[in-house]
């Protein structure tokens, strides 16, 4: 199993994996892909302006195509065109840089068209507004199906994905099927929070997830002692934070681990891995408000979790690729062995047996998002069959 490897330059690549893991059609990528080979050449962060521009243009035709469908009353077909043309469009903003013309109305487009798409197809999805202590944190909450107080799984974002993408990566619809909701959070430093609100990273997570708790302990048809919490990317270190310091939660699982992201910050200075997007430092800076480098430094310095896994005293699963580009292995087994106190840990590293080696199973997240939802619906008394 291996990435989609259409471009000479791997974060052009993860991009278009992802969104042909999120719903992409394989002809429409290949429409908006063609014409970038030429611009790829010239490297992930200078060709990105024409990246948006072709993605962009498709959105606006399947855009136009849903009006027309609309009109003729098929709004479930309306919903699918929309879909896409929201996720062209979040994949290609995704890509700028912080500040690049056109990035803003873009994303604002995409949000719209996804909030269309989920009135016409009548999605289960809800837009939610959770109140933190300053500003608030935009969510998409999927309930499980029946009556009566359900578990549900609080699912956070890594450094550059939105809500809409943890959507799309199906994992709520793989809770829903067995019997657990999902919150899935734009918390500050992603997705809205920091393009609407301008709220950047907030390293402690819990401070966060403990108010997407405080909200979730209000709804009727949520199971408050079968609350979990989930993460991708550099969710992988949020997720673990928040259920060590966070007591409320009952199980806890990781889209890819992320132990010790200060140090990868170092490794990456070094041009020792991977990227997940271009711009990569000015996009750092901008999520987590620094004014430079050094600040940048000195706000992530103690973005490790030494120390904090040992606190965890509930199940937890450490899901992790083998061959991630981005976030050493040897992260995942660090995050397991500091489970000391968990009473069911686990680690599940993902070979080419199966697939998903790539960071957060981007060449097949299928495998990771069926473990995921087993490890939860085995946790918090969901249903596997």
């Amino acid at each position: 199993m291996a990435l989609f490897e259409y471009f000479p330059n791997y974060i052009w690549n993860l991009s278009v994996s992802i969104a042909m893991e999120s719903g992409a059609q394989i002809g429409e990528i290949i429409d908006m892909c063609q014409p970038l080979r030429e611009a790829a050449d010239s490297g992930a962060d200078t060709g990105t302006p024409q990246f948006m521009q072709k993605w962009a243009e498709m959105s606006e035709k399947l855009i136009e195509l849903a009006h027309e469908d609309e009109a003729a009353g098929r709004s479930f077909s309306a919903s699918n065109k929309l879909e896409r043309a929201s996720l062209y469009m979040f994949t290609a903003e995704r890509m700028q840089g912080h500040g690049h013309p056109g990035r803003k109305e873009t994303y604002a487009k995409a949000r719209a068209a996804f909030d269309k798409s989920t009135q016409l197809g009548n999605i289960n999805r809800e837009r939610v507004e959770i109140p933190l202590r300053k500003g608030v944190m935009p969510a998409l909450f999927t309930r499980a199906p029946g009556d009566g107080p359900k578990p549900v799984v609080v699912y956070c974002n890594g450094l550059d994905s939105c809500k809409e993408l943890l959507y799309w990566s199906r994992l709520p619809e793989a809770l829903a099927r067995r019997g657990i909701s999902t919150l899935c959070v734009d918390q500050p430093g992603s997705g809205e929070a920091l393009r609407l609100q301008n709220l950047p990273v907030d390293p402690h997570s819990e401070s966060w997830a403990s108010k997407a708790v405080d909200w979730l302990e209000q709804q009727e048809n949520v199971d408050p002692k079968r609350i979990g919490m989930t993460g991708i990317s550099l969710g992988g270190h949020f997720a673990p934070r928040a259920v060590a310091y966070e007591p409320r939660f009952a199980s806890g699982a990781v889209w890819g681990a992320n132990h010790n992201w200060a140090e990868v910050q170092q490794k990456r200075l070094k041009r020792e891995g991977e990227n997940p997007v271009p711009h990569y430092w000015a996009h750092v800076m901008w999520a987590f408000g620094a004014e430079n480098m050094d600040d940048f430094q000195d706000k992530s310095a103690n973005m490790h979790l030494n120390g904090a896994m040992e606190r965890i005293k509930v199940p937890f699963l450490v899901t992790h690729g083998e061959k991630d580009r981005q976030i050493s292995v040897d992260y995942a087994h660090q995050s397991y062995e500091q489970l000391t106190n968990s009473p069911r840990r686990e680690l599940k590293l993902f070979t080419p047996r199966e697939g998903g080696v790539e960071h957060v199973g981007a060449d097949n997240m299928a495998f990771g998002r069926d473990y995921i939802a087993d490890w939860f619906a085995e946790t918090l008394g969901g249903h596997t069959s």
